[in-house]
């Protein structure tokens, strides 16, 4: 019977491997109005009761058993609760929900479409009564680009949630959603979000097609659940001395931890839970796509291996065939690009825990602007106090240890952007102590978290025997890779999730905010039949940030604020013989930028027809603090 299974063709192998889910998969259609809103939402390849298919060419399967897992809720409830995993169908319930219910100050609009087709939708909550949203200054927040870092998206539905229950009964949100505008953004990867949720899979980031492990074929080989579980963890199979890449952990008296070698120095093979497609030996080396959408950005970006023709360059693994080759990517750059009202982003993944920021291809302070890593030390030590994570800083010095990353999303954050720009890594991998004080914190600790501390003890899977149709017997277990060492195990999902929404309110309560503080109208003089004034105009900074870093000023993504004076086009024209005219100041004056907490002030001259009485409006303009206006009145009383 093995060589019989070995001889059929990939597809056909996975589905004598694979039990069909059909007990596990009832597919919830998405709510009336949210159906009739977006009714090409699902693609057909995509709607079939037992089977997911991934759209694409490839040489590997393409379809897979649809699977219900435990610690996912597949259709919304009454209530929206953060007990369990919410696939994008679910998300996209409540924000269409939300957006009919509290549509005073919540819309949801699509803003691109992925690989596969799929809308990419975003909400925007703002106060509409008080300015447009592109009129005030901005946070953005975004989660699971990376398809099955998916704690992100929770806490950015989290954050909705809490904005939208608590506006108009506490006072700070109420102000913050009166006077700025959250732009949020739950999945930006819904491809990738339905692949891992819907089935044992699970990728990096998007579903094109790649060729991962260099035979020249694409998805070739991925993961097989052999099992039928629900989840590919690992298997394991003895070798005998010297032929393997893995050892029993000695450290591990009942024998359940593995620890790998170089090949032909352990005993046993470790690999990812599969079989072989296409005989190579390899198992689950190429899964379904293979592309970093977080290498994907254009700041920074590299040609992935074997694209240098020169060979002596550096390289990006993932990195796509050009920047924002991904349309994923492409969506949130340009929003970024045409709203540069946002001052504050973060774009979210796992696991660290650890508050991160650019640079990604050098340290802080070889290149920022003292003023603004300042800020961004501040924004640090700021969310370790509330998030309670234990590190926080650049990509480059204090993530990655010297190590670059190219087309990495904080270094086009404020390098290109010039936003304060976070890309938080959420969840610790299990990583709770170094039980054996061992000085790290290891595949030991989190079995003895497991088996110590964790409710249900599910983080881990004791070895079972399973028939392999191309080695006999293998072993398969191990931790749990998406409910435990990507994502948090569902019943302290809540808690990691809400301390993030925490430093991602805080960041948005820190926009600037700009009030004019007064206008003071001063007759100066007399001659010719007109009047001359000096129009003096004060304000301030109430917010947490400037204006404009000094990166953003550098590379213009940002104008200077500016003050303008505003009248009735009628009492302008005429030149000479205008009831109004401007003084050496002109109509504006540039600012700059105004900082957090600073007062300024400008004077603009205006000549007016002797006896005569204007009003009009002063307008301050600032790219990320806003518009604001305040009225004007200017009269021969003015002395």
């Amino acid at each position: 019977m093995p060589h019989m299974v070995k001889a059929l063709p990939a597809l056909a192998l996975l589905l004598l491997l694979v039990p069909a889910a059909d007990a596990h998969a009832q597919r919830v259609a998405p709510p009336a109005s949210y159906w009739t809103a977006t009714p090409d939402y699902v693609p057909e390849w995509d709607r079939h009761p037992n089977w997911y298919t991934v759209r694409g060419e490839r040489d590997g399967p393409s379809m897979f058993p649809r699977i219900q897992q435990p610690e996912v809720c597949y259709e919304p409830t009454e209530v929206l609760t953060f007990d369990c995993y919410h696939t994008p169908d679910v998300h996209y319930h409540w924000m269409f929900r939300w957006a009919e219910e509290d549509s005073h100050i919540m819309e949801v609009y699509e803003v691109g479409r992925t690989f596969e087709g799929r809308p990419i939708y975003q909400a925007t909550i703002t106060n509409p009564e008080t300015g447009h949203h592109t009129d005030k200054p901005a946070a953005y927040f975004d989660g699971t680009r990376h398809s099955g870092e998916v704690i992100s998206s929770e806490t950015v539905l989290m954050l909705m949630q809490h904005v939208l229950e608590n506006y108009g009964s506490d006072p700070e949100i109420t102000e913050m959603v009166d006077r700025s505008t959250l732009y949020l953004r739950p999945h930006a990867n819904p491809d990738g979000a339905n692949l891992y949720l819907h089935t044992a899979q699970r990728n990096r980031s998007s579903v094109r097609p790649v060729d991962q492990d260099g035979n020249g074929l694409l998805d070739a080989n991925p993961p097989v659940d052999l099992d039928g579980d629900g989840t590919i963890r690992l298997m394991r199979w003895y070798v005998g001395e010297g032929e393997g890449n893995a050892v029993v952990d000695e450290r591990d008296e009942s024998g359940r931890l593995m620890r790998r070698v170089p090949m032909g120095q352990g005993d046993w093979r470790l690999e990812t839970e599969g079989i072989d497609h296409v005989g190579e030996g390899r198992y689950g080396s190429d899964g379904i796509g293979g592309l970093d959408l977080h290498r994907n950005f254009p700041e920074n970006w590299r040609p992935g291996p074997g694209l240098d023709e020169t060979g002596r360059g550096w390289t990006q693994g993932g990195a796509g065939e050009h920047p924002l080759s991904e349309s994923e990517m492409y969506a949130v750059v340009m929003w970024m690009l045409t709203h540069p009202n946002i001052a504050v982003v973060n774009s979210m993944d796992t696991s660290g825990p650890f508050h991160l920021r650019g640079p990604s291809t050098s340290g802080s302070e070889e290149r920022m602007y003292p003023e603004d890593l300042d800020l961004f030390l501040y924004f640090d030590t700021l969310g370790m106090s509330i998030t309670g994570y234990p590190g926080s800083g650049d990509v480059y010095n204090d993530f990655v240890g010297g190590r670059p990353l190219f087309g990495h999303g904080p270094d086009f954050g404020y390098w290109y952007y010039g936003a304060i720009w976070y890309g938080d890594e959420l969840w610790n991998n299990a990583r709770f102590d170094d039980f054996n004080e061992d000085g790290t914190m290891d595949d030991w600790d989190r079995l003895y978290w497991d088996d110590n501390f964790n409710e249900g003890r599910k983080g881990w899977k004791d070895w079972v025997e399973v028939a392999h149709p191309q080695l006999g017997t293998v072993e398969v277990g191990g931790f749990h890779p998406k409910f435990f060492l990507q994502n948090p195990p569902v019943h302290i999902m809540a808690e990691w999730a809400e301390k993030q929404m925490r430093f991602n309110l805080a960041l948005a309560q820190h926009l600037p905010h700009l009030i004019i503080d007064d206008v003071v109208v001063t007759r100066t003089g007399e001659d010719d039949g007109r009047e001359h004034f000096e129009v003096e105009v004060t304000w301030t900074n109430q917010g947490g940030i400037p204006t404009a870093l000094r990166q953003a000023e550098l590379v213009k993504i940002v104008r200077p604020d500016r003050i303008e004076l505003d009248f009735d086009g009628e009492l302008t024209r005429g030149g000479d013989e205008a009831v109004i005219r401007f003084g050496e100041s002109g109509r504006f004056v540039d600012a700059g930028r105004t900082d957090a907490g600073e007062t300024r002030s400008v004077t603009l001259q205006v000549e007016v027809a002797t006896g005569t009485a204007v009003e009009g409006t002063v307008r301050l303009l600032s790219t990320r603090g806003g518009v604001v206006d305040a009225p004007i009145r200017i009269s021969s009383e003015d002395r």
